[in-house]
């Protein structure tokens, strides 16, 4: 089997009701969640800060500068699927517009997250179509070269497997592998009581100082007060 030209219909998802707990909580909190790991490299960002992104991961594997395989991953995605685009980080082609967005929309993909370029940004935001890319850049892309679908990849400093769940929102994206989901949301709501807790703290008048340990921490590198 040729690795670098192959393509797998089925994959194991996260089941529609984890997605719909784990949209309940900011891409940071998952990710402090889940062991501080996951997070996407900073510059995967949404063409519009007010898009959010969930669901299970259709990872592809492009030829920079082409997007034939692209096309393809649109019809072996399912509805609720985010396709996950590894370019190699190559941002001066728009490999995705408005076109592909009908597209994808008509087959109800949940949205994108690449390391690469898009163009049509305005179209795809007045669509309300989410996506997580590096760069905008209007340069066409040709269209002759295969690649890979639902194979691992390695994207924006994070491996990512087909069917693990994507997260993100204005602060960036992070990825959790699939089996791990259940307890990163235990976790994510943990956390997230704990915080409550601490915000009520300091409306009562204690500091991020107190709280943390922090003088602490101050005193013992040696802070020197006049």
């Amino acid at each position: 089997m040729n690795t670098d030209k192959h393509v797998i219909r089925n994959i194991n998802r996260v089941s529609p009701d984890l997605v719909e707990a784990i949209k309940a909580f900011p891409s940071a909190t998952i990710y402090e969640a889940y062991g501080a790991k996951g997070a996407l490299n900073h510059f995967i960002k949404p063409i519009r800060s007010s898009m959010r992104i969930c669901g299970p991961a259709v990872t592809v594997k492009a030829r920079p500068g082409d997007n034939l395989i692209v096309h393809k991953s649109i019809y072996t995605a399912q509805p609720g699927d985010v396709l996950v685009v590894d370019t190699s980080s190559y941002v001066e082609a728009g490999f995705w517009g408005d076109i592909m967005t009908a597209a994808a929309q008509h087959r109800g993909v949940a949205g994108l997250v690449t390391d690469g370029a898009v163009r049509d940004s305005e179209d795809i935001a007045g669509l309300g179509f989410p996506i997580f890319c590096q760069a905008l850049c209007i340069k066409a892309t040709t269209k002759s070269c295969l690649g890979t679908i639902n194979m691992p990849i390695f994207m924006a400093g994070a491996v990512i497997n087909p069917g693990d769940l994507i997260v993100g929102d204005a602060d960036g994206v992070t990825v959790v592998a699939r089996e791990d989901v259940p307890w990163v949301i235990e976790k994510a709501r943990q956390r997230e009581e704990k915080e409550a807790k601490v915000s009520q703290l300091l409306k009562e008048g204690k500091t991020t100082l107190e709280l943390y340990g922090l003088s602490d921490i101050l005193q013992r590198i040696g802070l020197k007060e006049e």
